[in-house]
């Protein structure tokens, strides 16, 4: 549904984009992941067509983001990260307005703002004017306009950008509902978003992909150490000494988590070695209480800071030679 090769943009001599290739299937999300300034905003308005780019190409449904612009803003509907909203208009007013100028027929036009409302809860604000509805309502009114014409792709720019944690679950779940009907790209700096919304996951760095994978398949191919976490009752240095002990073991960290019952440690081993038995009987052992044990899974924040620190790696080793 969506394809890019080698996709470039330059501004003068700063390349902010560099030869970016990768694809999308039919129905599936697909998360940008990545710092400011990392290229994700800058990728998706080429993908939209308010940029060209410099070199490479970029297809939707098959049509030339270039060379057929029109008929791909006909198949997509675009969120920017700032939402280009009327404050004097109401909710229903603009989603009226933006049916209108996405050419949805006359005829269907009450249909198309009533299933956007209905989609998007926006029922309990429909008559409102968009400058009195709070930050959440307007980034629903945003999808709203999206997809008032049913568009096969959506390109989603930082969607929970601002939002309460409230807001963010329901906006995600939004997402998760679009993504039934629709292929959709969403951008995030927000690591926890592309875990919890998408199917795969690009991450972008300094205008480059380091990586396209599944959240899961980047997990196991990344991960460089098995971490248990241990929750004991007992005497905070002397179960920090012994934990350290324990063969294997690389570190031991404790965690500060207030009005916890016990004292929280994470344990670090070599990724393919499971000590949890030896931590549980040593506990035992020692006459300390073993209130929690269990592995942790690599998280996407360690994932994305393990492909930097690589890229740094990588960079410092080319440079020395």
């Amino acid at each position: 549904m969506i394809s890019a090769d080698r996709l470039t943009k330059r501004f003068g001599d700063h390349t902010v984009v560099d030869s970016v290739t990768f694809e999308v299937e039919k129905g599936e999300i697909l998360g940008f992941l990545g710092p400011n300034a990392a290229g994700k905003t800058t990728t998706m308005k080429m993908l939209t067509c308010y940029f060209p780019p410099s070199d490479g190409t970029a297809r939707i449904a098959g049509f030339d983001v270039v060379a057929e612009s029109l008929q791909v803003r006909r198949m997509i509907g675009f969120l920017p990260e700032n939402v280009p909203l009327y404050p004097e208009m109401t909710v229903r007013e603009y989603l009226e307005f933006a049916a209108a100028a996405k050419s949805v027929p006359h005829a269907d036009r009450r249909q198309a703002v009533t299933q956007a409302l209905d989609r998007c809860n926006l029922g309990e604000v429909e008559s409102q004017l968009i400058g009195t509805i709070s930050r959440g309502f307007r980034q629903r009114v945003g999808l709203g306009q999206a997809i008032i014409n049913n568009p096969p792709v959506l390109i989603l720019d930082e969607p929970t950008v601002g939002l309460d944690p409230a807001q963010i679950r329901d906006i995600r779940e939004l997402i998760k509902e679009l993504g039934r009907t629709s292929t959709v790209i969403l951008s995030t700096h927000i690591l926890p978003e592309v875990s919890l919304t998408c199917n795969r996951v690009v991450i972008l760095h300094k205008g480059r992909i380091r990586e396209v994978d599944t959240p899961e398949n980047l997990t196991a191919k990344l991960q460089t150490v098995n971490t248990v976490r241990l929750q004991v009752r007992g005497a905070q240095e002397e179960v920090h000494a012994a934990l350290g002990q324990v063969q294997g073991v690389q570190n031991v960290t404790r965690l500060e988590e207030p009005g916890s019952d016990g004292v929280l440690f994470r344990v670090q081993v070599p990724r393919d070695l499971d000590v949890r038995g030896e931590l549980s009987r040593l506990i035992v052992q020692k006459g300390w209480d073993l209130l929690e044990l269990h592995s942790e899974g690599v998280s996407l924040e360690e994932i994305f800071l393990n492909v930097v620190q690589r890229e740094v790696e990588t960079n410092q080793g080319g440079e020395a030679s």
